[in-house]
């Protein structure tokens, strides 16, 4: 449905499902249907370590009231800095039933390199009881970084009495906080988006919902982080809730760890699969090089989602045909949008007549969309039971995050596919906050000339950083896919910095983004100059974004020195020049 009256109105037609009051109640339910089942399970030493839906639910009783014991309350949370694994999940299970908020920090936070004084401004607005940190490094700089605060290794030092957890869980409700999830935040600190059991429970119908093949118990492969909400909101949530499995995948979408994806792959065929365009590029590419894995990977395999925004159209057709060489039919490729905000889901292509897939599709059920018009653009704003209802200790931006009818501000631009037609979808065009004007006052669509770039150049290119306000023309900084620039190189070498200086390198994005700017048509979408850095997105400080790509405006900041580069004359010796507009 549509309205005019300075905004467009999308609400869905299907009304949001029975939504459970507690989070836990998912696996109070199939601890009594399927005991036995499998609820976690991850490698230690070689093998698979896991636990059953019933044993779950008698350790999360037991840690809940150990929780308790350690003095944790609804002001006084828990902190969690570990990798994903079944003891993280105990314990985060844990907190939810014992009605006490928990709040995943990502373990980079607590690395040699970090900036501590972010990590400690995370503990200072938290306050928690006490931080769970099984790592020793990481419980060693988190006990420097935070003198004084405790520090636990071990669930097994949470041990309490389980009716004292009972007694506990009977007094949890919707309004409950159920965990706090820190945003990358693209100037500042990042904020504590408070996520409540109504948020968590909601979104999950509302999955359901949208997607049928999740309605049956799922098996997932999955490395998607618990400190982010697509790992643990979403894809936890959608075990927990289907009654199925979620096998963690200790491998990351880069070179030196993703060869653990691959052989957790090999065993475990899962039928529903979860990435950011970086991880689903790399599966891609080893699914076309080994047809055994690729009818393994999809033998039982009903749906593939790309997060955070559309799916590069060449990498969702390169699944289409993998799929049908492999067990010869296609495999559902779905985008989905949301933010920390909306826990997560918000908007995917759904429905017995489903939005065109190079969008980010409708709202789901429970849902409500306005595109409410700012300047040139549209801010895509929420409503719904999925909404925060603010920032953990920060009442002012609370108060700005939502406009007069309570619709969530998410900063997100987006515009309809057809305004004759708004079951075709929302087109998403990045955040609101990217674009800038170049000094002849020429606006700049940081979203849609990113899009056509990373097109323009992919694979090679996983992503770029657009820079040019106030500034005469527009220049780019370039992250290379450092697999498919060993192999545009013709070496085995994965360092970045001597990829990033190859000739063969610099040349093939050279022409890519030359045929981008012939298609191109005035300064707002032509690239003048571009530098490929030597590093990686640094996710400690902000510079990848919970959907995983780049926040513009931080990496713009914290690369200040490489913009001045590009626009220094004479021009640095790294810097390409592409035609006659540098």
């Amino acid at each position: 449905m549509i309205r005019e009256s300075g905004a467009r109105l999308l609400v869905p037609e299907v009304d949001l499902g029975p939504v459970p009051a507690r989070f836990a109640d998912d696996l109070v339910h199939w601890a009594r249907e399927t005991p036995e089942a499998a609820l976690v399970a991850e490698r230690r030493a070689g093998s698979w370590y896991g636990v059953s839906y019933n044993d779950a639910l008698e350790r999360v009783r037991r840690i809940a009231a150990g929780v308790l014991s350690s003095g944790a309350h609804a002001e006084a949370p828990v902190t969690i800095v570990a990798e994903n694994g079944v003891d993280n999940a105990l314990l985060a299970l844990g907190c939810t039933y014992a009605g006490v908020p928990y709040a995943p920090i990502s373990v980079a936070s607590a690395s040699a390199d970090a900036n501590r004084a972010r990590l400690r401004a995370i503990v200072d607005v938290l306050t928690p009881a006490f931080v769970y940190a099984p790592d020793p490094s990481v419980a060693q700089r988190v006990g420097e970084t935070v003198p004084g605060l405790r520090v636990v290794s071990d669930v097994a030092e949470l041990d309490g009495d389980p009716a004292a957890a009972d007694a506990a869980f009977a007094c949890v409700g919707p309004d409950s906080i159920a965990k706090i999830l820190f945003t990358s935040g693209s100037t500042g600190l990042p904020k504590g988006v408070i996520t409540t059991h109504r948020m968590l429970c909601a979104n999950q119908t509302m999955i359901a919902q949208a997607f049928p093949q999740l309605r049956e118990p799922a098996t997932l492969v999955d490395w998607l982080p618990w400190s982010h909400t697509f790992g643990g909101s979403f894809c936890f949530g959608i075990a927990l809730r289907s009654g199925g499995t979620l096998w963690i995948d200790h491998g990351k979408p880069f070179p030196s760890l993703f060869t653990q994806t691959v052989a957790n792959l090999r065993e475990i065929a899962p039928t529903a699969y979860f990435n950011v365009p970086r991880g689903h590029a790399l599966v891609v590419d080893a699914l076309q090089n080994d047809p055994e894995l690729a009818r393994h990977f999809f033998s039982r395999l009903r749906l593939i989602v790309n997060a955070g925004a559309g799916w590069p159209p060449a990498l969702r057709a390169a699944y289409v045909r993998l799929g049908q060489d492999a067990v010869g039919r296609e495999v559902t490729t779905q985008s989905c949008w949301g933010t920390t905000e909306t826990a997560p889901l918000s908007t995917t292509c759904w429905g017995e007549h489903p939005a065109n897939l190079d969008t980010i599709g409708t709202p789901v059920p429970g849902n409500a969309i306005k595109l409410a018009s700012v300047e040139d653009r549209f801010e895509i704003r929420v409503r719904g039971e999925n909404i925060t209802p603010g920032y953990w200790r920060d009442p002012e931006a609370t108060t700005a995050a939502f406009d007069g009818d309570g619709y969530y501000r998410t900063g997100d631009a987006g515009d309809l596919l057809d305004p004759d037609d708004p079951s075709r979808g929302i087109v998403f065009q990045g955040r609101l906050a990217e674009n800038f004007k170049l000094s002849s006052g020429t606006w700049v669509n940081v979203g849609a000339l990113r899009g056509a770039l990373l097109e323009a150049c992919a694979p090679l290119v996983d992503e770029v950083v657009v820079a040019g306000h106030d500034c005469d023309v527009i220049a780019l900084m370039v992250f290379v896919n450092v697999a498919h620039a060993q192999r545009v190189a013709a070496v085995g070498d994965p360092d970045r910095a001597a990829l990033a200086r190859h000739p063969a390198v610099r040349d093939h994005i050279a022409r890519g983004i030359a045929q981008h700017n012939a298609r191109a048509g005035g300064t707002s979408l032509r690239i003048a100059r571009s530098i490929i850095l030597t590093d990686a997105p640094n996710r400690d400080e902000g510079e990848l974004t919970d959907k995983g790509t780049v926040n513009q405006r931080r990496a713009l900041t914290l690369r200040a020195d490489v913009v001045a580069r590009l626009y220094a004359e004479p021009p640095d010796p790294e810097v390409a020049l592409h035609g006659a507009f540098s």
